[in-house]
């Protein structure tokens, strides 16, 4: 049997997740574990080996872009993600609540190390159960980014290349993989034939 893909997830269904964060044990870090994924498309591995100097400037302050190590990344595929407003805004108030720390993991467990991404896809499976979204995973975010990023890029003059330079693709064909086609558009594009 052929294992689904990841489920995209609706804007509405997405605030309801951002929303979920609020009630949990760690609300700011949380937050913080969804917009990695949503707003930057980062892998679980990713998000748990994230280090503050990936995502700090020179000065301490959150920077504009996340820098990926090659380390952290799979296959070596480091690069930089232009940070997303909302999830730099959450990052700066994490930081904050971190006692604005210059290195170390980004993301820490209740012991105050990394988490793992076991831990990471753990924590998404839980919120996706509590809020009864079915057929989502750790790499729903990952893949609603993708998604969202492939239907807009045409719109400001770039190419899927773009969309696979952000996501870390070695390959075209696997980034194609993740883009969920949209029946809406594709009825209005037989329309205008």
């Amino acid at each position: 049997m052929k294992r689904q893909p990841a489920r995209v997830l609706e804007p509405r269904d997405l605030e309801r997740l951002i929303n979920h964060t609020d009630q949990t044990r760690h609300p700011t870090r949380n937050k913080v574990i969804v917009l990695l994924s949503f707003k930057a498309g980062l892998r679980a591995c990713e998000i748990a080996g994230l280090t503050w100097s990936m995502v700090l400037r020179s000065d301490c302050k959150v920077s504009n872009h996340l820098s990926i190590s090659k380390h952290i990344a799979k296959y070596g595929s480091g690069r930089q993600i232009p940070m997303h407003p909302e999830l730099r805004a959450a990052l700066v108030r994490y930081h904050r609540v971190c006692g604005r720390v210059s290195e170390g993991p980004v993301v820490l467990s209740e012991r105050g190390s990394h988490l793992t991404p076991r831990s990471i896809v753990n924590w998404f499976h839980r919120a996706y159960a509590q809020l009864t979204l079915r057929g989502c995973s750790s790499h729903s975010g990952r893949r609603t980014f993708i998604t969202q990023s492939a239907r807009m890029i045409s719109k400001i003059g770039g190419s899927l290349r773009d969309v696979q330079e952000l996501a870390g693709h070695r390959a075209l064909a696997t980034t194609e993989r993740y883009i969920e086609g949209d029946r809406e558009a594709q009825r209005r594009l037989i329309g205008l034939l």
